[in-house]
C-alpha cells in the first residue's frame, strides 16, 4: 500500500530488529536518510563550544530564553541549542539506521570529532520533548574541499586569498574556512573502514563529459567562452580576457577537483533475521548548488559533473580513481543508497535537469523510490507554499508533496538501488496543526525566517525503508 502523505505519522514508526544481551541485533528492514542540518557556523570551534554544552547547561539557557531574560551573546548561544535541540528531536522522531549529516562543519580533514561526538552525547542521548533518545555506534567524519585555499585566483579578482584568508571564491569548494558546510554519516550499522572510498581529489578534467565523448570537453567550462539567447558566442571574461582564453591557469585546471566537498562510498554491514550479512554502499555527497554563479556558470557546470559522477560510478565506469589510490567505479550488482542534498530538482530550478533526471530514472535505481509510488512526499512543501511562508518562486512546482527545502524544490534524496526492496519513505515536514510543527515554524527563533536556519533547517530531513526481510 502506498506510504501515507503524512510524513509525521511515519516517523513514530519504530523499525523492527531484535536483540538481548547476549544476541547480535537483526534486522528485516533498515531506514536510511538525509538531512541538512544547517549547522554551518561562523567557524568550526564555534560548533563545537554550542555541541560540548552538558544537558544541564542547554536547559538553564532554554530556561533562561523562555523568560526573556537574556541578551546578546546569551540570547544567540540560546537560540542555537535551541536549533540543535529542534533537529535532534526530529531525528528522535524518525529514527533513521544511517544518515548523512549535511551542512555539519568540521576540521577540514575530518579528523576532529568532538564536534560529532558533542552532538551524540550531549543532544541525541538526551529525550527531547518526551522522544526517545538515539544512539549511532559508528560515525563518520570526512574531509572536504570547501574552504580549502588553492593558492590560485579562482574567480579572476586579480587576488589570491591567504592560506588563511576567508575569501571562499578561491577556494576548491566554496567555504569560508577549510571544513565549513562539510559533511559526515551517522550509523547503527558497522561500516566496513576498510572499503570507505573517497574522492576528494579526483580531478575534473578527468571526467568524461557525458555527451557522448570519451573524453572530457571540460576545455568549454574552463574557458571564457558563453553564449547568448540566440546561441552565440560571447565574451565572458574578465577586463583583459577574450572568448577563448582560459578561465582558469593551465596550472589550476590540471589540480580542479570535480566535488566542492567529497564523494564518499561508505559501506555498511547489515545483520539480517536470517543470519545473513546485508552490505550497503552509502554514496554520500554535497553537490555545490548550480545559484551565486560567475559569468561562466561554472557552480552550474559542477553541480552538473557531481551528479554526473554518481550516475558514472553505479554504472561501474572505469576512469575513477580514489584518495586510496584504488580505480574504478563500483562493482556491478552492489547494493547501494545514494544520499545527500543534490542541490537540484529535476523539474524545476537552475541545476541540470537532465543529469538529475538520469539519476532518478536509472535502471540500476529502484524507481518506485525516486519517481514511484514510494518516492518520498509530505504535506508541509504544499502547505508551506500555499500559505507563503515559503519562498514563492517555485510554487508551480509540478511535485509539491515531494519537495523538500522552503525553496520550493526537491533537492534532498535517498536513492537505493535497483537490487533493494523498498517498503515505505517519506518527508518529515509536518503542517500547522499537525505535531511536530514547532521544529519547521517557530516565530519566537526568527520572526523573518519562522521556517528555516534559525528553526531547525531550511531543508526537511527525508528518509526511504529497505525490506530486507527476504
Amino acid at each position: 500500500m502506498k506510504k501515507t502523505f503524512i510524513a509525521a505519522s511515519i516517523a513514530l514508526t519504530a523499525l523492527s530488529g531484535c536483540n538481548s544481551d547476549d544476541t547480535v541485533q537483526t534486522y528485516t528492514e533498515a531506514r536510511f536518510a538525509t538531512f541538512n542540518l544547517s549547522f554551518d557556523r561562523a567557524s568550526y570551534e564555534d560548533l563545537v563550544s554550542e555541541m560540548s554544552l552538558t544537558n544541564k547547561e542547554q536547559n538553564q539557557l532554554v530556561r533562561d530564553f523562555n523568560k526573556n531574560a537574556l541578551t546578546g551573546d546569551d540570547l544567540e548561544k540560546a537560540k542555537k541549542v535551541i536549533q540543535i535541540r529542534n533537529v535532534a528531536e526530529i531525528i528522535q522522531r524518525v529514527r533513521p539506521n544511517a544518515f548523512v549529516l549535511a551542512e555539519f562543519n568540521n576540521d577540514g580533514k575530518g579528523e576532529d570529532m568532538r564536534a560529532l561526538n558533542g552532538f551524540q552525547d550531549n543532544y541525541l542521548a538526551y529525550s527531547q520533548k518526551d522522544e526517545t533518545p538515539i544512539f549511532f555506534a559508528y560515525k563518520k567524519n570526512v574531509a572536504t574541499n570547501t574552504g580549502l585555499q588553492s593558492g590560485f585566483d579562482l574567480d579572476n579578482s586579480d587576488s589570491i586569498a591567504d592560506i588563511e584568508g576567508r575569501a571562499g571564491d578561491d577556494a576548491w569548494g566554496f567555504g569560508d574556512y577549510h571544513g565549513q558546510y562539510a559533511f559526515a554519516v551517522f550509523s547503527q550499522f558497522e561500516i566496513d573502514e576498510a572499503n570507505v572510498r573517497t574522492f576528494q581529489h579526483f580531478k575534473w578534467k578527468d571526467m568524461p563529459d557525458g555527451k557522448g565523448n570519451a573524453k572530457t570537453d571540460n576545455i568549454k567550462i574552463a574557458t571564457c567562452e558563453g553564449l547568448d539567447k540566440d546561441n552565440n558566442k560571447i565574451n565572458i571574461c574578465p577586463e583583459g580576457k577574450k572568448v577563448g582564453d582560459n578561465w582558469y591557469s593551465d596550472m589550476a585546471w590540471d589540480q580542479f577537483p570535480v566535488s566542492s566537498k567529497n564523494h564518499a562510498d561508505i559501506p555498511v554491514i547489515i545483520p539480517k533475521a536470517n543470519g545473513e550479512k546485508e552490505v550497503v554502499h552509502f554514496l554520500v555527497s554535497h553537490p555545490a548548488p548550480p545559484i551565486f554563479d560567475n559569468a561562466a556558470k561554472h557552480n552550474t557546470q559542477r553541480n552538473r559533473a557531481e551528479l554526473k559522477f554518481w550516475n558514472d560510478y553505479i554504472a561501474s565506469e572505469t576512469y575513477f580513481y580514489d584518495d586510496q589510490g584504488h580505480t574504478g567505479g563500483l562493482a556491478a550488482g552492489s547494493n547501494f543508497v545514494i544520499a545527500g542534498d543534490l542541490n537540484a530538482d529535476h523539474e524545476m530550478g537552475d541545476g541540470d535537469q537532465e543529469v538529475i533526471g538520469n539519476l532518478l530514472n536509472s535502471s540500476l535505481v529502484n524507481t518506485r523510490a525516486t519517481i514511484g509510488d514510494y518516492s518520498p512526499q509530505s504535506l508541509g512543501g504544499r502547505y508551506c507554499l500555499d500559505s507563503k511562508v515559503c519562498k514563492q518562486d517555485n510554487v508551480n512546482t509540478p511535485h509539491p508533496l515531494n519537495i523538500t527545502s522552503t525553496s520550493g524544490l526537491r533537492l534532498d534524496y535517498v536513492i537505493p538501488s535497483a537490487t533493494l526492496e523498498v517498503k515505505g519513505s517519506g518527508v518529515f515536514w509536518p503542517v500547522e496543526g499537525q505535531d511536530g510543527y514547532h521544529l519547521v515554524f517557530d516565530e519566537s527563533l526568527n520572526k523573518d525566517y519562522p521556517h528555516s536556519k534559525s528553526v531547525s533547517s531550511d531543508h526537511r530531513m527525508v528518509w526511504v525503508d529497505l525490506d530486507l526481510s527476504k
